[in-house]
Parts: structure tokens; C-alpha cells; sequence
């Protein structure tokens, strides 16, 4: 298998509406997944957004809180679609909101290092959000949703 092939196969690592109980799990994730398993992201601060939050890397931060989320191998290239639609992401459009990027998570039932698809916002919006964005405070996004 080529090393982009092999790539195309990650997990991804969902910190938000992807999360089990947020809107767009069962929609998405529902009949396409063999696994679930909580995980944090390393070097990253959570955003909030207009409904959704925002993974901004910051080396020496977080952790974020989400999930790993492992594809059942039939349904990985079009789970791998229907997230980049959702997130609007298109390889090199300058007008991304979100790059999906490989990034090692953790696994926190046993602490194993895991490669990743993780969607964190493009490098202009992460601009903005450094500058005037609302940090996440705990990284967790169902946490602070249960809060707001």
C-alpha cells in the first residue's frame, strides 16, 4: 500500500458536533464505524465558533477532549467525503475554514500514541481566533456546551 493510501485509511480524532449526543454523530457516524474511544489532542486550544468549535495547534497547550474515531473499512473513503463536506474542506482552497491534517492523538483507556485525521481551522481563520476568538476554556466541547 502506498504511504498515501495508508494515510487515507487514519482515524479521526472529533472533538465537536461529531462527538456521541452533538448533532452531527448519528447523521454522519451512525452504520460507518467499528470503534469509539475517547482521546485527547496534544498542542491545540478549542475555539469557540458559530455552533461548532475550532481545534487552533498551539505547541505546549491543551489538551483538547474528543473521540477516535475508527471507520469500519468498507465505509472509510466515504466517511472520509462526507467529513470533508461537512467541515468544507477542498485540499489547497484558500477559503477553508478547517484543513484536515495527520496529528498523533492519545488514547486515554490505555495511553497509546495514535496517528489521526484531525480537522483544525485554516491557518487565516486561526489568525482571527488568536486574536479575538473566545478560547474553550478545558478544552471540552460537551462539557462547556452542557455549561452555555
Amino acid at each position: 500500500m502506498s504511504p498515501q493510501g495508508a494515510a487515507a485509511r487514519l482515524p479521526f480524532f472529533v472533538y465537536g458536533t461529531l462527538r456521541p449526543g452533538e448533532c452531527n454523530h448519528a447523521a454522519l457516524l451512525t452504520g460507518r464505524v467499528a470503534r469509539e474511544d475517547p482521546a485527547l489532542l496534544p498542542d491545540a486550544v478549542l475555539y469557540e465558533g458559530p455552533g461548532y468549535p475550532y481545534a487552533v495547534e498551539q505547541p505546549q497547550a491543551g489538551p483538547i477532549y474528543g473521540e477516535l474515531v475508527t471507520a469500519l473499512p468498507s465505509a472509510h473513503a466515504r466517511l472520509l467525503v462526507a467529513l470533508d463536506l461537512l467541515e468544507e474542506y477542498a485540499p489547497g482552497d484558500p477559503r477553508n475554514l478547517y484543513e484536515r491534517v495527520a496529528r498523533e492523538v492519545t488514547r486515554t483507556a490505555d495511553g497509546a500514541p495514535v496517528r489521526a485525521w484531525v480537522y483544525v481551522a485554516a491557518p487565516r481563520v486561526a489568525t482571527r481566533l488568536r486574536t479575538a476568538g473566545t478560547v474553550i476554556e478545558g478544552g471540552d466541547w460537551a462539557s462547556h456546551r452542557l455549561r452555555s
